[in-house]
């Protein structure tokens, strides 16, 4: 069942007298280099997963967070990998999901995870999962394109490939309701979409669009308590704010409040006036009126998902994070981002822009030009990184002088750099 959608009898007071707190204690493989765990996934209040992206390590709960083990990472899986997503149908079967042109599947609940080779074609990444009912399995991908679901309804032995093309050119979540009626959101050339099917994925129709090109629509959820309540955190570019989207008619109209960051990603509501944001420069950012205004918590950082199971929460960001009355110490310790190192020259410029870029490992990045207005200007480049190493790029910029916004898209995050047109 999947992450955010499942209110199980979900308790709003009790909840809503709780605070975000951060699973705190020492990682059984000690993280060094700060980056965050970008998927939480709870098949019952006891039993759960965690995935860490840049350093791809899973681990396993079994009492409801006091306690994770590390079940496996990219190094033990014999290459280099970047864990997006865990998602599981029973407490055996499950699926990482990674942005390395790698998909697994496990049938011993994580102790062992085995490659899928039967999809064609072989997805380049999986961004969002979600399994639904006892045997069918959603995905989707990918943030840098090109955009696709991939179903199995047989717990994952065999495999469909959609090409989605026509609705979108990346997609990042999948969002079911049951075996057939469902949501993938992401982006298309005009902004963040949110698309719906009512027939397993073979047809779709657009629902919204954020009709800003750059954006994102990142995470989605749908209120089991009241299924015509949706949201929707869209990610924007600088200088824009990013936006939570929201429907109370099951997605006929939409209502859009400003985000508390740019680059917003997770969402998570109680009811429909209650809930947090989050995304890569904030922690938990709580509402209560329904997104109109936001207030800090001070807990947090780097989110990417919110999931609710019973009458607790979890989040996933610079570690896990836990929302109950009584929290114990775990094997998680929180970390801050650390952004690309990046130059960029000159500045101000005049008819040339240069950038060097140190990778620290196989990536993906996208590099795109914005305005002081935050409209796109151009897509510069789209490339795929094989190897750590420092990379350069120079583009030509016969643009009028002004202030512009670069942003650069990878595995990681997004982050901008302002610069002055001479």
């Amino acid at each position: 069942m999947k992450k955010l959608a499942l209110l199980f009898l979900l308790v709003s007071n009790f909840l809503s007298s709780q605070t975000w707190q951060q699973l705190t204690s020492i990682l059984s493989n000690t993280i060094s280099s700060n980056q965050r765990f970008d998927d939480v996934f709870f098949l019952n209040e006891n039993l759960g997963w965690a995935a860490n992206g840049y350093f791809s390590e899973v681990f396993k709960t079994t009492d409801g967070g006091t306690n994770w083990i590390s079940q496996t990472t990219g190094a033990a899986l014999g290459s280099s990998h970047y864990f997006r997503n865990i998602e599981f149908l029973d407490e055996n079967i499950g699926f990482l999901g990674t942005l390395n042109q790698k998909f697994y599947k496990t049938t011993d609940g994580g102790t062992t995870w085995s490659l899928v080779t039967n999809i064609t074609p072989n997805p380049v990444a999986i961004c969002g999962l979600d399994c639904v009912g006892t045997s069918t399995v959603y995905g989707c991908g990918a943030y840098f394109s090109p955009a696709y679901i991939i179903k199995s309804t047989d717990s994952g032995n065999t495999w469909q490939y959609i090409n989605m093309s026509t609705y979108a050119d990346a997609l990042v979540e999948v969002l079911f309701l049951d075996e057939n009626i469902g949501f993938a959101a992401g982006k298309n050339p005009t902004g963040g979409v949110i698309l719906k099917t009512i027939d397993g994925g073979t047809t779709w129709t657009q629902l919204y669009n954020s009709n800003i090109a750059g954006d994102y629509v990142w995470k989605l959820q749908v209120l089991n308590t009241n299924q015509n309540i949706i949201f929707g955190s869209v990610e924007g570019t600088a200088p824009n704010l990013g936006k939570l989207t929201k429907s109370i008619n099951g997605g006929l109209t939409w209502i859009e409040h400003n985000a508390p960051e740019t680059y917003t990603q997770a969402v998570g509501f109680l009811d429909e006036n209650h809930g947090w944001m989050g995304g890569h420069s904030t922690g938990f950012y709580e509402t209560l009126d329904g997104g109109a205004t936001w207030t800090n918590t001070g807990v947090g950082s780097n989110l990417n998902r919110i999931f609710f199971i019973g009458n607790t929460a979890y989040a996933s960001g610079s570690t896990i994070y836990k929302m109950s009355s009584i929290l114990s110490n775990s094997d998680f310790e929180e970390q801050d981002r650390v952004d690309l190192k990046i130059k960029v020259s000159p500045n101000p410029l005049s008819d040339k822009l240069n950038i060097k870029i140190d990778f620290l490992a196989e990536d993906h990045i996208l590099i795109d030009l914005y305005d002081s207005n935050g409209k796109l200007v151009k897509n510069l480049i789209k490339d795929d990184i094989n190897s750590a190493g420092t990379k350069s790029y120079t583009f030509d910029f016969p643009y009028s002088a002004g202030t512009y916004f670069i942003d650069f898209h990878t595995n990681t995050g997004r982050q901008s750099y302002k610069i002055i047109k001479k």
